[in-house]
């Protein structure tokens, strides 16, 4: 039995170590033109896994706490965050909360965008006078 900490700082620095060599593959062999491939694959695949993972853990119940903690907190969490947005999105598809959906992962993405431009540029503006 491991503490969750140790659980979530190995899984994450795993997963992280993970995105980082992926993304880096995923560049030198698409040489992107605008556009980011890396952390597009890494966020797909993160998604894809956090899938498999919701599955498995259903089917099969002997998937406990701490398998959860190490794979989808540590792993998928160091790997990419969208994968936790992801499965929360498909919790409330599938308790039929359409519209909370929608309007989490909309504001999500908007409200993310537009806080980041926000305080990158008002950082810049007192950096810069």
């Amino acid at each position: 039995m491991f503490h969750p900490v140790i659980l979530v700082a190995v899984g994450g620095a795993i997963g992280a170590l993970s995105r980082y060599g992926l993304a880096a593959l995923v560049v030198r062999q698409v040489n992107p033109v605008n556009f980011p491939w890396g952390t597009f694959v890494v966020n797909l695949l993160g998604c894809a896994l956090a899938g498999l993972f919701l599955i498995c853990a259903e089917q099969f119940k002997s998937v406990d706490e701490q398998a959860r903690l190490f794979l989808v907190t540590g792993i998928l969490g160091g790997f990419t965050t969208f994968s936790a947005f992801g499965i929360e999105t498909l919790s409330l598809i599938r308790r039929g909360e359409w519209l909370i959906a929608f309007g989490y992962t909309t504001l999500s993405v908007v409200l993310g965008v537009l806080l980041m431009w926000l305080v990158y540029a008002a950082v810049k503006l007192i950096l810069n006078g």
